[in-house]
């Protein structure tokens, strides 16, 4: 267990939010189905087909269920920390393609050392804080070896909507999102092999403000900064920010950028010079990184 200290996004507020989006997030989820195809589309890296394999911040289950798809052998297991999302996964399991879910938190992962070839972790790890705490319980349950895929939210998201809110008041209204090259350090720190990571950005546009707020909610993505403020936000603070946003607006509505790291790492061998066992995957760093250049 982690001694870590970091309650800025509170596990319990972030369980709250995204448990309560749970019957809408599929639908309003446009953007994190497109990064979680991209990031689906880079297991075709693994050489061996994975024996288990954890999806970590599952949500509906969505990813966890195209890997069974993939993987029919594999024993798929989807962790998130919302209940009410796992009850949604687990109606997303059939009886002959069985996943097994369980509620975790990414800091204290309830599983054994070594239990999965494979961890994959879509727009969750933006989620946790510390995130260090959370990558070193990530390579803690990898087989040596074994592969981790991620993606997580970088610092340019919503940063039209972070600009217009600052000049409004000096309440903190969007969260936090950690830079590319501070996400490899941390890998680095867990005890990761040289990670590999690179950014895509996407740019949306919404009608007005509200229409932001309303996708933010609906995909449980709202502000549950321990420093945000409580209750609701005066009428004149959001005029202003409102009035600032609008100077943004171009043709096509109110942009909203949403800046996206991916991230590919492996956990070291054992013992030096000795291969892979059954069902691990080792990948050639230099091989990896010509494929993801290609693919850009």
């Amino acid at each position: 267990m982690s001694t870590d200290r970091d309650e800025s996004l509170p596990a319990r507020d972030v369980a709250r939010a995204f448990g309560a989006a749970s019957h809408s997030y599929d639908a309003a989820a446009h953007l994190q189905a497109e990064v979680r195809s991209e990031l689906l589309s880079r297991l075709m890296l693994l050489k061996a087909p994975p024996q288990a394999v954890l999806d970590l911040g599952c949500g509906t289950g969505a990813g966890a269920q195209a890997i069974k798809k993939q993987f029919p052998r594999a024993q798929v297991t989807a962790a998130d920390l919302a209940p009410p999302m796992l009850e949604v996964a687990r109606r997303r399991s059939r009886f002959w393609r069985r996943i097994r879910c369980a509620q975790a938190d990414a800091r204290e992962l309830p599983f054994e050392t070594g239990s999965f070839n494979l961890v994959f972790t879509s727009l969750m790890l933006q989620w946790v804080r510390p995130l260090d705490a959370a990558l070193r319980e990530i390579r803690r349950v990898l087989k040596p070896g074994g592969l981790l895929l991620a993606s997580s939210f970088g610092p340019l998201t919503l940063q039209e909507l972070r600009a217009a809110w600052a000049a409004a008041d000096e309440g903190v209204h969007v969260n936090d999102f950690i830079d590319m090259h501070d996400f490899g350090a941390a890998l680095q720190r867990a005890g990761f092999a040289e990670p590999v990571l690179d950014v895509d950005r996407h740019l949306r546009h919404y009608a007005d403000a509200a229409a932001l707020m309303r996708s933010l909610k609906a995909i449980g993505a709202h502000n549950v900064h321990a420093a945000r403020r409580r209750g609701l936000t005066g009428r004149h603070a959001y005029g202003r920010m409102v009035e600032a946003y609008e100077a943004q607006r171009g043709a096509a509505g109110l942009p909203a950028t949403w800046q996206v790291v991916y991230a590919v790492a492996w956990a070291p061998e054992a013992l030096p010079g000795h291969g892979p066992v059954a069902g691990e995957a080792l990948i050639d760093l230099q091989q990896l990184r010509g494929q993801l250049g290609r693919r850009r």
